[in-house]
């Protein structure tokens, strides 16, 4: 390659902060996520951590619960109009920022009427890493076409189906905690090929890890569910193999874009607002070509966040599972890190994409790309106090990290959301 050539070239480095740390401490018994384990002994004072797990991330499995269920829900089947008041505070947090910046907020709080704000709400992002609440869905869609009329079932072979990432998961730098509870030897590492993960520890490794290998593999998983139906259970790592190896590359491309969408069509969430179209990893990539890219819109996904808590995903135990996945129990990043949500119960999803080329007196560095530079916040808030609302936060601001706005702006909005009215 000529100097000339190199110099145009784009440098596409696609990065999604690692998130550490989702679903609840005393989930273990029913997930089998060794992580959690590991978390119960720490809460104990059995082992020694880092860092304390700070009170917002202490909520029981048995605590957590969906706040649109019944008819205070089905009152909001479509995304409210402005509430002028909240609108006008809204709006004065932005004139000085960047004019990238998109967000769709609704308040919730229990015995109040609700209120939503937004900015920009329709704009286009790539979504990142948050694409893998898209995924989660999907699994739990597919979960449900197997075993119907069980639930229980269905937790019974995410927790027992173990498989092995292989080539799908080439490559990603993102590190994720992996615990032996026999030896109590906990290491953060990168995944490869040979690891194997129940189908729920890859989920959460997707989710609280935000790990791009993870989510090509629960993809993966997806699709061979969808394919084999109820002889997914016994399918062997041979027979997942001839499958894509067999299928046709168009035809598999075609599959993964439909199977993976279907569940948020099934919501109202259109392609004009919110889709996945390309897997994670280039491993994936190289078995499975993407197909129509991906986009999203804090309207779009907001629209997910409002299904979610009616229990409109898949069905009600299936939004209440993922938002137990969402349910942030160790580090927090970015919007969800404020110093006003410590003792507040998150339920998060973040992610970022940067693309650099070469430009003087210009260096490449995390989350400072200078052709698009993509940082997405989602966020559903439940306070002690009650106050309980939804975030979406999109931004593209170029050769900046954009991790200390999303962070500023986090304690702003909370301190306008509970304001007394």
């Amino acid at each position: 390659m000529n100097y000339k050539t190199a110099f145009l070239s784009i440098i596409l480095i696609f990065a999604i902060y690692s998130e550490l740390g989702s679903y609840p401490v005393d989930g273990y018994a029913i997930t089998g996520i060794r992580r959690l384990y590991r978390l119960q002994l720490i809460m104990n004072g059995e082992i020694k951590a880092d860092r304390p797990i700070i009170k917002g991330a202490q909520k029981s499995i048995n605590n957590i619960r969906l706040n649109l269920l019944g008819p205070r829900g089905d009152s909001l089947s479509s995304i409210p109009a402005p509430d002028p008041g909240l609108q006008k505070e809204i709006n004065a947090l932005f004139p000085y920022m960047h004019e990238s910046y998109s967000i769709a907020i609704l308040d919730i709080t229990p015995g109040k009427k609700f209120r939503y704000a937004q900015r920009k709400e329709k704009g286009l992002y790539q979504p990142g890493s948050v694409g893998k609440l898209v995924v989660v869905a999907a699994l739990f869609n597919e979960l449900k076409k197997i075993y119907p009329n069980s639930f229980e079932k269905r937790q019974e072979l995410l927790k027992n189906k173990f498989v092995r990432g292989g080539s799908w998961i080439r490559y990603d730098e993102h590190t994720v905690p992996v615990f032996d509870p026999e030896t109590r030897k906990f290491v953060r590492r990168v995944i490869v090929e040979n690891d194997v993960f129940s189908l729920y520890e890859w989920a959460d490794h997707m989710l609280s890890a935000s790990n791009n290998s993870a989510a090509s593999v629960v993809w993966r998983e997806v699709m061979l569910m969808n394919a084999f139906g109820k002889d997914y259970p016994a399918l062997k790592e041979e027979q997942a193999n001839d499958y894509f190896s067999d299928t046709p590359r168009v035809k598999l491309s075609e599959l993964a874009v439909e199977i993976i969408n279907e569940p948020i069509k099934k919501i109202g969430i259109t392609s004009a607002e919110w889709k996945l179209g390309s897997f994670f990893t280039q491993g994936a990539k190289s078995i499975i070509p993407g197909s129509g890219g991906s986009q999203g819109s804090p309207y779009g996904l907001m629209k997910y966040l409002v299904a979610l808590e009616r229990g409109k995903i898949v069905d009600i135990k299936s939004s209440l599972e993922i938002k137990r996945l969402m349910y942030m129990t160790d580090r927090r990043i970015r919007y969800a890190a404020s110093a006003s949500l410590l003792e507040a119960a998150v339920y998060f999803k973040s992610g970022s994409l940067y693309q650099c080329k070469q430009e003087e007196g210009y260096e490449c560095k995390k989350y400072m790309g200078n052709v698009n530079n993509y940082m997405n916040s989602v966020i559903i808030v439940e306070h002690p106090d009650g106050t309980t609302y939804m975030v979406v936060l999109m931004s593209n601001v170029l050769k900046k990290n954009s991790s200390s706005d999303h962070y500023t702006l986090a304690g702003k909005i909370d301190k306008i959301l509970r304001k007394k009215i």
